[in-house]
């Protein structure tokens, strides 16, 4: 009896394992979905079709948490992580109403500078908002660069070109992607951004923690553009979410509570500002359903 029972005890558990192996594959699979959609947009026409309008502007939800008489915090100086990330994203907005691209693309990357810290599903996200970047990096130094000096700028010439791809399409390439089109992905991934940040600083002791936070800024600005398997595995992806005083402390370190909360206020109100701009923009070109 012992022969015949060791085989199939031997072939029950290589049965287990190879459950659990498949099980494991499947799930790294789904979280690496779910994290390329988190920067704005999967690889695939399907994942990237809009199910509804986006809002036409953020609403302000900024509180005051600052106390004008008080000296400003490192982080939001020269050499802070805030502050490096806000003054070129503050310089994008000009005196005419247009975004300059070189100084989006400059806060972009020092927003992924200050995100990718912050857990595994910032990270790949920010990996892919920083493919997007360097691709309309090139295209600001090419052979057209004159006509990528600006968002409007941009738009108008591509659409002359016919360079535009139509409404809710995506190239078999993503590389070769429109301007527009990168730059759509690119500011829906500022907003949730924008209103994770914002919510963070925001929220009381009493309230949801931030990962609960986070995801309802990714049910808000990204969530309507992902397939429904895509946001079912999102939420249960911010449950790993770092808790709010690890994001604190990363956004402001070396100050009080108070003092951090304060500082990704003013933080989170730029990206408002630039997103808003932003908006407005794609919004009279008619291009916020181009991806």
């Amino acid at each position: 009896m012992g022969v015949t029972l060791w085989p199939l005890a031997r072939r029950r558990r290589l049965h287990h394992a190879i459950f659990l192996a498949v099980f494991a594959l499947l799930l790294l699979y789904l979280s690496t979905r779910i994290l390329r959609a988190l920067s704005g947009c999967g690889s695939g026409a399907q994942s990237c079709k809009p199910e509804g309008p986006l809002p036409f502007q953020v609403r302000q939800e900024s509180g005051p948490l600052e106390d004008p008489e008080r000296e400003e915090p490192p982080c939001l100086g020269p050499q802070g992580t805030l502050g490096r990330m806000m003054r070129p994203f503050r310089a994008s907005l000009n005196a005419e109403g247009d975004v300059e691209l070189s100084q989006y693309l400059a806060g972009w990357r020092e927003l992924v500078r200050f995100l990718t810290p912050l857990g595994s599903i910032f990270a790949f996200a920010t990996s892919e908002a920083f493919t997007k970047v360097t691709a309309l990096e090139t295209r600001l130094r090419g052979l057209d660069a004159a006509h990528y000096t600006s968002l409007a700028a941009m738009t108008a010439w591509e659409r002359q070109t016919g360079l535009l791809e139509r409404p809710g399409t995506a190239p078999q390439d993503s590389a070769g992607s429109s301007g527009s089109r990168t730059m759509l992905l690119l500011h829906r991934a500022l907003r949730w951004s924008h209103l994770c940040l914002q919510r963070v600083a925001t929220g009381t002791l009493e309230g949801p923690d931030a990962g609960v936070q986070c995801s309802d800024a990714y049910g808000t600005a990204l969530a309507p553009h992902h397939p429904w398997v895509i946001r079912q595995a999102a939420r249960l992806a911010f449950l790993a979410f770092p808790d709010r005083d690890r994001l604190l402390k990363l956004a402001c370190p070396g100050t009080r509570e108070t003092e951090a909360r304060a500082a990704l206020v003013r933080a989170a109100s730029t990206l408002e500002d630039v997103y808003n701009r932003t908006q407005s923009l794609l919004a009279e070109r008619r291009l916020l359903h181009l991806a």
